[in-house]
């Protein structure tokens, strides 16, 4: 275990040694979706971790998408409870994804929830491919969720609080059962909005609720 632990602090033992102790992890949830906002997280962990290891709460911390529901919220809770963990969060909604588009949303989230951060970070590790419009120094991580603590953290920030929005979007709209496929292109949603149209949240620039270009003759 500690050898694993280790392995996914490497990124960021090679900043911190460098003299960096403000090195942030972000990560985003809600890319892919029909509906909602796209939700971007940031985490900076404590350099003293790279020695001493993760807390025991926190033993298991990986990419949110490998994760339970359950272990997201487990994981949430301690993350955000503990005083030495800096976190914040971001998000773009549907409305201004439809004006700019779904990559630069994302990176605008990105660069809000990083300068949420307080202090501020002096580097950040980005998961995927790097962002040009980042305002801070950057390295990107291909799969970064899996092979960093800090972008793991963001990752699980991110997805349980747009996850939980969900769940308030179910209470509103409840017959496009927002709860159990969180605004994804499931059958059971597409049906919903063939019955129902979209509702307010809805994306749409994003097919099928894109309206069809008139073929040219």
């Amino acid at each position: 275990m500690a050898r694993a632990a280790a392995n996914l602090f490497e990124f960021e033992s090679q900043l911190w040694a460098s003299g960096l102790t403000r090195v942030a992890g972000v990560d985003e949830a809600g890319r892919g979706p029909l509906a909602g906002p796209v939700v971007a997280a940031a985490a900076i962990l404590p350099p003293e971790w790279a020695e001493s290891g993760l807390p025991s709460t926190l033993r298991g911390l990986n990419d949110s998408k490998q994760l339970t529901e359950a272990r997201r919220e487990e994981f949430f809770a301690v993350l955000t409870a503990l005083p030495e963990v800096r976190f914040a969060v971001a998000s773009v909604d549907a409305g201004l994804i439809d004006q700019i588009n779904i990559l630069q949303a994302t990176h605008r989230a990105m660069n809000a929830a990083l300068a949420r951060l307080d202090p501020m970070p002096e580097h950040a590790l980005v998961d995927g491919n790097p962002v040009k419009s980042l305002r801070f120094p950057q390295t990107a991580l291909v799969k970064g969720d899996s092979r960093s603590f800090s972008i793991a953290a963001a990752s699980v920030l991110a997805k349980v609080t747009r996850d939980r929005q969900a769940a308030d979007w179910h209470t509103r709209w409840p017959e496009y059962g927002f709860a159990v496929h969180k605004g994804y292109g499931t059958p059971q949603h597409l049906e919903a909005i063939r019955q129902h149209g979209p509702c307010p949240i809805h994306r749409r620039s994003f097919a099928p609720l894109k309206p069809k270009q008139p073929e040219l003759l």
